[in-house]
């Protein structure tokens, strides 16, 4: 499941932007794309590192890191990774799932992605390792000759010389939510498979090795992943917002609605799971609305999901944008298991009862679903590889 969650968390922006787009226009919507990233990923890739023990200040970890972070889902965006030492190494993608997204749309928008979006990403993620890395371009899109490969290729140099990147504002937001300090279950160490990531880098990581406790605590770290970076979406919309409360309101809950259903369409996919209220039941306990448990306080039965005040409000996380009154994130899950079950909710905006009950009317897919399953990535397919460890060249 975990490489499901890492390609469900890439989705995440594919869900919003559209909106944004719609709401700010193209050029915000771009610096939303930013600052969404970089007030997330140095958080979330740190927590990894000290979870599968692997921290450092070298390209390696660098390079496990966005291993397992929900911006280079494996495979999807499938990036292949060379060292050279600790301090330089490169990397290319054979497949790049986000710019076959982008492509059909015009060269303005793939500049945007690769050159306009990638540039300070890059720099930010690379605070969470080393202040002084740079990720610099050997070449990229717009590709010329169009069917170009590898999709684009980039060096990893860290030099003192180089100026330290620095953060932005939203960071330091972020890292006060209950999402950023959130404690997991420690791993345990006596547990049947590989405990942690440290030895070397693999050119895939090879998730069935893990232990099934390792493997728990991964997956908990990629929804707590999804979590920081759609809160640090939610601080770049309200920025845009200003005054207009109900407008960041309804562009949040949009970005959720589109992700929840993809999300679950995907899970109940990996799981095999019927199409009626047992399925349901069975994606609603691995959906990242609703994970990790504790930070969300949830009670899933057959037909029934139980919902009481919990971090997760407290920070204005997914969850909170559920209740009574907003229903569509939640139909876009039940929709997506079963197109004739619907939702009916009761209780307070943060304690709630929704009960799902199978219909004879099919529910049809809501706009922000059909937005975000634009994506390839709605419907990409993981295929098995080997794993090889990557040496110094």
């Amino acid at each position: 499941m975990v490489p499901e969650l890492l390609l469900i968390g890439q989705l995440i922006d594919r869900s919003g932007m559209a909106w944004c787009i719609q709401s700010f226009g193209r050029s915000e919507m771009l610096q939303i794309a930013i600052e969404e990233w970089a007030g997330a990923s140095p958080l979330y890739t740190r927590r990894m590192q000290k979870a599968l023990r692997y921290s450092g200040d070298d390209v390696i970890t660098i390079f496990k890191g966005l291993q397992l972070d929900i911006g280079a889902p494996p495979q999807f965006m499938d990036f292949r990774y060379t060292v050279h030492d600790r301090w330089h190494g490169e990397f290319h993608l054979d497949h790049c799932g986000a710019l076959l997204d982008v492509e059909p749309m015009g060269p303005d928008y793939v500049q945007g992605m690769c050159h306009d979006i990638e540039d300070p990403t890059f720099d930010a993620t690379a605070v969470a390792t080393n202040a002084r890395a740079q990720v610099r371009p050997i070449h990229r899109p717009p590709r010329t000759p169009a069917d170009r490969q590898p999709h684009c290729a980039w060096t990893v140099i860290i030099d003192e010389s180089y100026p330290e990147a620095r953060s932005i504002p939203a960071l330091d937001i972020v890292a006060r939510t209950e999402a950023a300090m959130w404690e997991l279950a420690s791993i345990d160490q006596a547990d049947e498979g590989r405990a942690d990531y440290s030895g070397p880098l693999l050119s895939d990581i090879a998730f069935a090795a893990f232990s099934h406790s390792a493997l728990v605590r991964i997956a908990d770290e990629v929804c707590l992943q999804m979590h920081m970076l759609n809160l640090s979406f939610g601080i770049a919309v309200r920025a845009r917002a200003g005054d207009n409360i109900e407008l960041a309101t309804s562009i949040c809950t949009k970005q959720l609605t589109g992700i929840a259903g993809v999300a679950a369409e995907r899970i109940q996919r990996a799981l095999k799971s019927p199409p009626n209220i047992d399925g349901l039941t069975e994606v609603l306990r691995l959906h990242p609305m609703l994970n990790p448990s504790g930070y969300v306080v949830a009670e899933i039965a057959s037909g029934r999901l139980l919902v009481k005040p919990s971090p997760a409000h407290d920070d204005g996380a997914w969850i909170s944008l559920c209740s009574p009154a907003s229903t569509g994130p939640l139909q876009a899950i039940a929709t997506a298991v079963d197109p004739r079950i619907v939702v009916r909710v009761e209780g307070t905006d943060t304690d709630w009862t929704a009960v799902f009950e199978r219909t004879d009317t099919a529910q049809k897919v809501s706009p922000e679903v059909e937005v975000t399953k634009f994506s390839l990535g709605a419907t990409f397919e993981f295929e098995p590889r080997r794993s090889l460890p990557l040496t110094v060249v």
